[in-house]
């Protein structure tokens, strides 16, 4: 049975018509609970570090326009200042999206990379998921919650000089597809962030040691042949250990992926294809 298309597929009007209509409703919903956004930003840095990471902006992708990874540059330059600094104090929650306002052209933001119903495309402000993943990676070293994350659901890419195990990172779409975090501890933490020698760089700082660490590991990562389709399957795992004795306190199962593959398979190490997979 043919499935009814949603109203959003009816061509571009109809999708910006039900973007528009989504956005009033988050704008509602914040506002009916009267969501506490953190605003306040510092221009010195909290004492504490408590994890850093840097990751290139612009990547050789087969297949992708190189001007959009250079437009990419430039979008993360005009978002950063709204974030760098940014203080996330006892009972705040940071929203990506209510701090870098919708990037449009007549801010500035150019055409970059996006990704739309499991396809590579090019949309203004494209390119400011890696901003997002940055965050997500920085935060999932801290006792901080995640109240709202979207993953990428397919395998776009090969794992080219990845920096950070597959599956952790999140999509975004002003503004009804936001990543947020909300501080439930008794300390204020913060985000640092900024462009160096073509990589985006990133600190999450705090007012106080935690008396844990915490560890993201990347377990059974294989590829699955089921037909002519490709899997990539991976477990994401967070270890919380004791900061004085790194002694294993607890584990948790953050994401079982399971992604279909969308490049050519043919870039896939046979070595690691599984014909019959646990996943």
């Amino acid at each position: 049975m043919r499935q009814r298309k949603l109203f959003c597929e009816y061509g571009p009007f109809c999708y910006r018509l039900s973007l528009k209509k989504e956005n009033l409703r988050r704008t509602w919903r914040d506002s009916f609970h009267q969501v506490r956004f953190a605003q306040v930003q510092r221009p010195d840095d909290l004492p504490v570090l408590l994890k850093g990471h840097r990751s290139p902006v612009e990547r050789r992708l087969e297949g992708v326009d190189a001007r959009l990874q250079r437009n990419k540059t430039v979008n993360l330059k005009l978002a950063l200042p709204f974030i760098d600094g940014l203080l996330l104090r006892p009972g705040e929650t940071f929203s990506f999206w209510q701090r870098v306002g919708n990037p449009t052209a007549k801010r500035g933001f150019l055409p970059g990379l996006v990704i739309k119903s499991g396809a590579v495309g090019e949309d203004i402000g494209g390119g400011l998921c890696q901003l997002a993943n940055m965050i997500h990676w920085l935060c999932l070293h801290s006792p901080l919650t995640v109240c709202e994350l979207h993953h990428h659901s397919d395998a776009l890419f090969p794992d080219s000089a990845r920096r950070v195990p597959f599956g952790t990172g999140t999509s975004i779409l002003y503004k009804a597809v936001d990543y947020r975090l909300k501080n439930d501890t008794a300390q204020s933490f913060q985000l640092r962030l900024w462009l160096s020698e073509g990589d985006l760089c990133g600190e999450l700082r705090a007012e106080r040691p935690l008396d844990v660490v915490y560890r993201i590991e990347e377990t059974g990562s294989h590829y699955e042949q089921q037909g002519e389709k490709f899997f990539r399957c991976s477990e994401i795992w967070r270890v919380v250990s004791a900061a004085d004795t790194r002694r294993q306190l607890h584990k948790e199962l953050l994401l079982k992926n399971r992604s279909l593959v969308l490049y050519d398979p043919s870039l896939i190490p046979p070595e690691e294809i599984w014909r019959k997979s646990p996943c």
